[in-house]
């Protein structure tokens, strides 16, 4: 597994992890043993940045994580988790310091650690960003061991770009994928230059870039992909990033025509976001094969500057006017 160095966490994390949100809810349902099953698959692959969050099934998720940890160890794995959606009403008001420590002392426990090694704040109302408050109250979470280091979980471009502008946001968590290509305009190159990690989630446009749904496709009352699908819950551009499905079935398939032989198109998908800078990618698993695949996307070869040129292409004729001006 190839490794990224990330200048404000002080650390190499693998260039594919693991995104645990799956394991917690508003998927298919995960059994616990599964969800075991998966993370060690994972591990044994070589992933060593492990992504989860809170309210990932108010807390399963994390104890999933945790469980892990006791039985695999925890030397050379980084766990990154989120707070700020336990918030109610979900209101910059309610980013306070108090708040801070009683999500990240509930985190704590759920992992079974004294300090958290990366929290980020899970998409909090753009107001939050702004404020200055935020940066220091999250450095007195530092400085009371509570937390290592911290970073954001954005939806937008000037989110991120926003966030960047403190000096000890460590990491920024952002939609990048092959139909979700605006990162690659605004943020990217900037997290570079400054030393942030870029952590890149819903890879795989909530499955639609695996090339295996189509129009007849269906998903359980409890999946975010049935009951999100115009942004019912949370932000409509965490489901299909956004993309309206029929939209997205028809130009997942024109990738998956562009697959390389002996690659599956999720694989190709992950390989390309490991190719345009992001520091680690975190795509889900509902079973260990899965995640075992989804490791293997960080040893496949370069993609060639045809088959790029393409994907660009499938972006801009069928995609972009539904996501770009959005996020």
């Amino acid at each position: 597994m190839r490794s990224t160095f990330v200048p404000r966490l002080g650390r190499d994390i693998s260039v594919i992890g693991q995104g645990c949100w799956q394991l917690g809810a508003d998927w298919s349902h995960v059994a616990d043993d599964t969800a075991q099953d998966i993370l060690r698959a994972a591990a044994d692959a070589g992933v060593t940045f492990f992504d989860t969050a809170d309210v990932y099934g108010d807390g399963r998720s994390e104890r999933a994580v945790r469980d892990f940890l006791a039985s695999h160890g925890a030397t050379g794995i980084t766990v990154a988790t989120k707070m700020g959606r336990r918030a109610d009403p979900h209101v910059a008001g309610e980013y306070t310091l108090d708040n801070y420590r009683r999500w990240t002392d509930r985190s704590r426990e759920n992992l079974g650690v004294d300090t958290l090694e990366l929290v980020q704040l899970h998409c909090p109302p753009t107001a939050v960003l702004e404020d200055p408050r935020t940066y220091d109250d999250l450095r007195t979470l530092r400085d009371e061991g509570r937390i290592a280091h911290f970073g954001v979980s954005v939806e937008t471009c000037d989110e991120a770009l926003t966030a960047m502008r403190d000096a000890d946001v460590a990491t920024v968590q952002i939609i990048l994928n092959v139909f979700r290509r605006k990162p690659l305009e605004q943020v990217v190159g900037a997290a570079h230059e400054a030393g942030v990690g870029i952590i890149a989630r819903v890879p795989l446009a909530s499955g639609l870039l695996s090339g295996k749904y189509d129009e007849h496709t269906t998903f359980g009352e409890g999946d975010h992909r049935a009951f999100n699908r115009h942004g019912e819950a949370f932000d409509v551009g965490e489901t299909f990033s956004g993309v309206p499905y029929e939209v997205g079935v028809e130009a997942a398939r024109e990738v998956a025509a562009l697959t390389p032989e002996g690659w599956t198109t999720a694989q190709f998908a992950l390989a390309w976001i490991t190719a345009v800078g992001a520091a680690t990618v975190i795509p889900g698993a509902s079973k260990p094969a899965q995640a075992q695949a989804n490791a293997q996307a960080a040893e496949l070869p370069s993609i060639d500057d045809e088959t790029l040129a393409a994907l660009a292409a499938i972006y801009n004729e069928r995609i972009r006017e539904h996501v770009h001006a959005k996020w």
